[in-house]
């Protein structure tokens, strides 16, 4: 949606086809709302490799791998083993960083050209940690940081409460955490919706409930796209379909390094003391790799990554591990029961670099391979893809490897 937006507005006539009814009924529906440009980084890391040893045949583990027969299931974890090499994390890091800061401001201009509200926050984003282990890692890595110009606060178990007075009640006592002052957290399915009705004021045509079945090409060129029996024509292509964009590009010979990450989310209604008992601050829980924001009169909680395929199925037993470590944090919510529970495919890269950029088709793009930071990149990603579309040189230096 945002690609289609900053297309719009650079002056394409631009049309979104969509298998959905409307738009942010995939990835966008409910994750975890955070916009942490400060802490964009992969999930391919040195001291990864150990605690997926110490996850096997966890049921409930943050990263678990159901081994399948496929192939590029199989090509997508070497790729990620290859990733948490030491140096590479770093490079990845980098690339990222830059990008994500660049996106939180194309957010916030957004904003405050179109007015556009999605239960936004701009209070920080907490990185907590209630075990010393972790907290040590934590303050490491934040000092490791300082090299590649990214600043964060390390901040003591006292200082963590102050912040987010919520954890004052864990169960299990924070010991300290850093605090990226500059982020932000919000809906984004909200923004998405928002989004497409200020599109559609701008020309936007949404072609919805429209399957996309292949993509044809002649003479190094798309020729267009055949999508419910009728063949659609344009300019220039996006393939912008998340997890889905390998499908629709390997019949043109064109690999992309993006595998669906099965994530989930619950989300608690909030009233009464519940609403004053519930964080107000966006955390991230070391321990179990959880986000969780504030969304106006709600609470979304998420996390956990699963290679299992195109399964969106929901799996009862991750759910109601992040409810149980909701409960666990935050007592005053022990008896106030899930709204919703979700299940969606991150489209992931081994290493969380996105794929944007032109292929070897002359008018075929993509923006796709967001991984876990899609609702942090969205933005900064679109405004680049409007810009390799119109030939314009982008704002930052990017590593375009489509």
């Amino acid at each position: 949606m945002a690609g289609a937006w900053y297309l719009a507005a650079a002056g394409h006539e631009v049309t979104v086809v969509d298998r959905r009814a409307e738009p942010g009924l995939e990835t966008s529906f409910a994750n975890g709302g955070q916009i942490s440009a400060s802490h964009a980084e992969p999930w391919a890391k040195p001291e990864i490799v150990p605690k997926i040893l110490r996850w096997l045949g966890r049921e409930d583990a943050p990263l678990l791998f159901r081994p399948r027969l496929d192939w590029a299931q199989w090509r997508w974890g070497l790729g990620f083993l290859r990733e948490s090499l030491p140096g590479r994390f770093e490079k990845n890091v980098k690339t990222l960083a830059g990008l994500a800061v660049y996106s939180r401001e194309c957010l916030r201009s957004l904003r405050n050209r179109t007015g556009i509200r999605y239960d936004e926050l701009a209070r920080g984003i907490l990185h907590f940690c209630t075990s010393e282990r972790d907290f040590e890692a934590l303050a490491h890595h934040a000092d490791a940081m300082k090299g590649a110009g990214i600043e964060r606060e390390l901040k003591s178990a006292a200082e963590c409460v102050a912040i987010e007075p919520a954890l004052a009640h864990s169960l299990s006592p924070v010991v300290g955490g850093v605090f990226l002052r500059d982020d932000e957290s919000g809906d984004a399915r909200k923004f998405t919706l928002a989004l497409a009705e200020r599109a559609r004021a701008k020309g936007v045509r949404f072609d919805l409930g429209r399957n996309v079945e292949a993509i044809e090409a002649e003479a190094g060129r798309v020729a267009g796209v055949r999508a419910g029996g009728e063949r659609l024509r344009a300019d220039a292509y996006v393939v912008s379909l998340g997890s889905y964009s390998p499908l629709l590009l390997n019949p043109l010979g064109i690999r992309i390094p993006v595998y669906p990450l099965k994530g989930y989310s619950i989300t608690l209604p909030l009233e009464g003391d519940a609403a004053r008992s519930a964080p107000t601050v966006s955390l991230t829980d070391e321990a179990h790799k959880i986000v969780l924001s504030r969304l106006g009169d709600r609470l979304r909680a998420a996390g956990t990554a699963e290679l299992t395929g195109y399964d969106t199925r929901i799996n009862a037993v991750r759910c109601d591990a992040l409810l149980a470590r909701v409960r666990h944090l935050f007592p005053a919510l022990a008896k106030v029961e899930p709204s919703d529970r979700w299940a969606g495919l991150r489209p992931a890269t081994p290493d969380n670099v996105p794929v944007i950029g032109r292929t070897r088709l002359a008018n075929l793009f993509l923006n796709t391979g967001h991984g876990t930071l899609g609702w942090t990149l969205a933005c900064g990603s679109g405004h680049l893809l409007a810009d390799l579309v119109s030939g314009r040189r982008p704002d930052i230096e990017f590593r375009f490897h489509a």
